[in-house]
């Protein structure tokens, strides 16, 4: 078995409200479907997420109290950018909007400059890019 891709699928509370979260952060709306629209789709490049309005998985609970505490129900996914440069101007552009940002970009010891991102619903999106290793 070869997989082609993946693509993840958030419950999300309000899928209007989400598809305008998504495109403040750079994000394009793919499609929707229903009437009204229950399920759809945001894509950045060739990544595409779909989002699925009160179904198909949980959403988080509270903020939690450490950066990498997991949460029950909640969906955590890295999205990685081209350069640590990128992932401190995304860090700052998120926190112009009121994007809850937890985590700020710190160099991680796996070679990863990485911030943390998260959605109303509680979704947590780890944004980063690779570093040099010595």
């Amino acid at each position: 078995m070869k997989v082609q891709g993946v693509t993840p699928i958030l419950n999300v509370s309000n899928l209007a409200e989400s598809f305008a979260w998504f495109e403040k952060l750079g994000w394009e709306k793919h499609w929707d479907y229903g009437d009204p629209p229950n399920f759809g789709a945001v894509g950045s490049g060739d990544v595409e997420i779909f989002l699925c309005q009160n179904c198909q998985g949980l959403r988080g609970g509270p903020m939690p109290q450490e950066p990498w505490d997991s949460q029950a129900g909640s969906t955590w996914m890295s999205w990685w950018l081209e350069s640590p440069a990128e992932v401190d101007a995304f860090y700052e552009h998120a926190l112009k909007l009121g994007i809850v940002a937890p985590f700020p970009p710190t160099d991680m010891p796996w070679n990863v400059r990485e911030c943390h991102i998260r959605h109303p619903d509680g979704h947590t999106f780890r944004v980063g890019a690779g570093t040099e290793s010595e």
